[in-house]
């Protein structure tokens, strides 16, 4: 059941808190809900499964374009631990969600029990970024579930073996359908956001992963990924030699967390974290 809380700023944000055991903070991607970790829940046991939406995206408040950046969604994260009572979660990160993980190892690693990262890494493909900056902010032009479904194993170049139903889940699940057409679930500002972030000369995020020494860690890819290059991932594992690692075949940007090679990694490192 959807509940909320208010942070700071005063925004209402949304989240679902479900299950007992290990506290599991759930970070989405970069235009998506606590819907992201839908396949992956059923999978899991002893584990309490914290999943938010982002502010601007889902049943949270849209705050404008100036408030839909990584620190600010960092503090967020904190807040709603905060307000759970909570001193400490382990956190899943996938892609943008990875990226606010790696920020708050670096700023309140005291609040993590440890950090899984689901393709994403500190050095993002630019090919992989330019596909994003065609879609964000924008519906899609097919009119409804249905007809995005059918669209969607072309469109998702680096999938294979994804039945029907799944594409049809993942329509329903990040966008609604109306007699308009289908729409994002989200706030086009996001993209006035996401493109502001990425002008002039990428950061260097290593620091951030650096961050995350003596904390449990895991990373999956996706074996044909566009954002997390085999370099990367091969630097990441170079760094930390005692990370979890995991590579999907047949998933691209980003695997859906319920394949055996995502279940396996994750199920390690929650051990670990426990």
């Amino acid at each position: 059941m959807t509940q909320f809380f208010t942070a700071s700023d005063g925004a209402r944000l949304a989240f679902t808190d479900e299950g007992e055991g290990l506290p599991l903070l759930c970070l989405s991607g970069l235009t998506r809900t606590g819907a992201d970790f839908d396949y992956l829940a059923p999978h899991l046991s002893g584990v309490r499964l914290i999943r938010p939406d982002y502010r601007g995206r889902g049943r949270s408040d849209f705050t404008g374009a100036a408030t839909y950046t990584v620190p600010r969604e960092a503090r967020d994260a904190v807040e709603l631990l905060d307000h759970l009572g909570l001193g400490a979660a382990a956190i899943l990160g996938t892609s943008r969600g990875g990226l606010v993980g790696m920020f708050l190892a670096a700023t309140v690693k005291d609040r993590m029990r440890g950090l899984c990262l689901n393709d994403v890494g500190p050095e993002i493909e630019r090919s992989g970024l330019e596909k994003i900056f065609a879609y964000v902010g924008r519906n899609p032009s097919p009119a409804t579930h249905a007809e995005l479904a059918a669209a969607l194993p072309k469109l998702m170049t680096g999938f294979s073996d994804v039945p029907a139903e799944r594409w049809l889940a993942e329509a329903q699940l990040h966008y609604t359908e109306t007699p308009q057409g289908l729409r994002i679930t989200y706030d086009p500002a996001l993209r006035e956001a996401f493109l502001a972030a990425f002008e002039g000369e990428p950061a260097d995020l290593w620091p951030l992963f650096d961050a995350c020494e003596g904390l449990p860690l895991a990373l999956i890819r996706g074996a044909n990924s566009d954002l997390l290059s085999p370099a990367t991932a091969a630097e990441m594992r170079r760094r930390r030699p005692d990370m979890i690692f995991a590579e999907v075949p047949g998933r691209a940007h980003i695997p859906f967390l319920d394949e055996p090679e995502s279940l396996s990694a994750i199920r390690a490192f929650l051990e670990r974290v426990a």
